[in-house]
């Protein structure tokens, strides 16, 4: 049963399947009771158990299958914004495979805005390429990235579904990366975002912006990304001056 008190019982039933998540007593892929089943053990109403639940499939702890009944999710790919990573090196920290369907890779003349952004002029040329992101052949994001250098028509000759663009760059082209600047926003999925993403359209989704420079602060890529809201969640420790 739950407490009558400040808590709204919603919230003690969401706390409850939580901890049952995050301590491993509801593995991924599980299901879990249903909602008259919640009821009669905690002593609620349908309408509160049903408010619990959908707030954490919301949230990306749960999801529903039509018919079957609800399920534990994959737990959310935690980013943390201390320090500069590719998404190759993401995955492999966390033991995952990654991986790319190139689905465009040409030469492109610098519009002006991307232009700016690369500190080149426009109408310049540019390396152009658009991918979709896989974790363990799952979808997880859109990359669209615009690369400047002397010689980067050469990246049109690369493998760049098997492996990481940070990591060639730094190899094979003596540019490491060093910094970048970064911003998100929360949106919802177009339709052919949804598509290429497996989700259904108007889904939550994150737009990354992303900037970032080499080692002599040489901007060397502008990067336009769209990632599942579903699958990510960032996380950042600040610091009291």
């Amino acid at each position: 049963m739950l407490k009558t008190g400040p808590l709204p019982r919603y919230y003690q039933l969401k706390e409850i399947i939580g901890e049952k998540i995050r301590g491993g007593d509801w593995p991924e892929g599980r299901l879990i009771p249903s909602e008259r089943e919640l009821c009669e053990q905690y002593g609620i109403s349908r309408m509160t158990a049903r408010q619990s639940i959908t707030e954490l499939v919301k949230e990306g702890f749960l999801y529903r299958e039509q018919g079957k009944g609800t399920f534990v999710a994959r737990p959310k790919i935690i980013q943390r914004l201390m320090k500069l990573t590719g998404f190759t090196q993401d995955m492999r920290a966390r033991e995952w495979q990654p991986g790319a369907k190139v689905l465009g890779a040409e030469m492109w003349l610098a519009d002006e805005i991307i232009a700016k952004i690369l500190r080149i002029k426009p109408g310049q040329p540019v390396f152009k390429l658009n991918r979709l992101r896989l974790a363990n052949g799952e979808p997880l994001g859109l990359e669209t990235t615009c690369i400047s250098f002397i010689g980067c028509e050469k990246l049109l000759d690369e493998d760049l579904a098997g492996q990481s663009l940070y990591a060639l760059l730094e190899q094979k082209y003596g540019l490491p990366m060093s910094a970048a600047e970064q911003e998100l926003e929360a949106g919802l999925a177009s339709d052919q975002d949804a598509d290429l993403l497996e989700i259904a359209p108007g889904g939550p989704v994150l737009h990354i912006r992303r900037t970032t420079y080499t080692e002599r602060g040489q901007v060397i890529e502008y990067a336009q990304s769209v990632y599942r809201g579903d699958k990510y969640k960032f996380y950042v420790r600040l610091l009291k001056d």
